[in-house]
């Protein structure tokens, strides 16, 4: 399996209240252009529509594993246009 840099936040051991803002966070702090994958142990719909409402044009959504005991996201954040 190749090795990446790419940066992982797994949220299942984090506590349910905590998770939106971590990963809120962790999207804030992306530079234009970056992305994570999230991990989760359900769909993560919900944060999707979370997103389009707060960060507008700023991410984009990329399933990577849809289940059924795992599901993996790559968020991108979008580069600025000019």
């Amino acid at each position: 399996m190749p090795t990446t840099d790419e940066k992982t936040l797994d949220v299942r051991p984090i506590p349910p209240r905590e998770k939106h803002p971590t990963i809120f966070q962790t999207f804030d702090d992306l530079a234009p252009g970056d992305h994570f994958v999230l991990v989760n142990d359900h769909d993560p719909k919900p944060l999707y529509h979370q997103f389009q409402a707060e960060r507008p044009g700023q991410m984009k959504w990329e399933y990577l594993e849809q289940g059924p005991k795992e599901w993996r996201v790559k968020i991108s954040k979008v580069e600025e246009q000019s």
